[in-house]
């Protein structure tokens, strides 16, 4: 029988949204609706799949920063699944842009919120949304923070590209009731507790990147000292333990601070 081969990654995108708060600065989590094919029921950043009107060369005119086509296209979906997930708004007026003008405030984005669903679903575009309101996106304001790719064993596959950025002032997140079932602001550490104590579930993804976040004691930390780290692309590789149990190797460079997660340990 010929071994069929792997399916080609769909480029993807996610988006750590944080706040300061004390002992640690909070991150944005989403749970996944449990009838969701995908990380059911399991706790998500905001993210999924690039749409084709991410790709729009219209949004060169609306958008602050410039990342070739790859980064820009994953910027602008990690910014639209934020807004679709969690109704927090990711963009300047477009009369005040640049990096040290202000994200818009909550009257926007209550403004923007009853066209979450139709954008969500395709029945609006997020490029005419945001033209209309003579806004720009922020994607300047997102740093680049991990590179996964699904392995090729798996049948479905991502591209995705994981971003974080500090959480708009006065604005407050909200589930979108359809794709996500609540959105809670917790510390990595408490995040990985959760999981750790069967209260949560977190696919291993999400989980290592909560490891990396679990450095930082501030927003402001997480943005500097990020930003300032090369992102090393993770194509887990399956593999075999010593003990000949199935497993997951990921490079050591990438900075997780683990480099082997067994099979039995992966949920998807």
């Amino acid at each position: 029988m010929t071994e069929r081969p792997p399916s080609d990654p769909k480029l993807s995108a996610t988006v750590l949204l944080l706040r300061n708060a004390q002992p640690a600065p909070e991150v944005l989590m989403v749970k996944r609706h449990y009838e969701i094919d995908f990380a059911a029921g399991a706790l998500v950043f905001p993210g999924g799949k690039a749409a084709a009107g991410d790709a729009d060369p219209g949004w060169d005119a609306y958008t602050d920063g410039d990342f070739g086509p790859v980064q820009q296209d994953a910027r602008i979906a990690a910014i639209r699944e934020a807004y679709e997930e969690s109704g927090l708004v990711i963009a300047r007026h477009r009369t005040a842009r640049g990096p040290d003008a202000p994200l818009v405030d909550a009257e926007i984005a209550d403004l923007l919120s009853p066209y979450r669903s139709a954008v969500d679903k395709g029945e609006a575009s997020f490029l005419e949304l945001i033209r209309s309101k003579d806004l720009v996106l922020a994607l300047d304001s997102l740093v680049h923070f991990g590179h996964w790719i699904t392995p090729i064993m798996m049948p479905k596959r991502f591209d995705t590209h994981f971003y974080l950025a500090p959480a708009p002032e006065r604005q407050i997140a909200a589930h979108d009731g359809r794709e996500t079932t609540d959105a809670v602001w917790l510390s990595a550490t408490e995040a990985l507790r959760q999981e750790k104590e069967g209260e949560a579930t977190i696919i291993f993804p999400t989980r290592m990147n909560l490891v990396k976040l679990a450095r930082a004691t501030s927003v402001e930390f997480a943005v500097k000292t990020f930003g300032a780290e090369p992102v090393v692309s993770v194509l887990p590789k399956p593999g075999k333990t010593e003990d000949g149990a199935p497993c997951l190797f990921i490079p050591e460079e990438a900075g997780y601070g683990q480099t082997m997660e067994l099979l039995s340990n992966v949920k998807v």
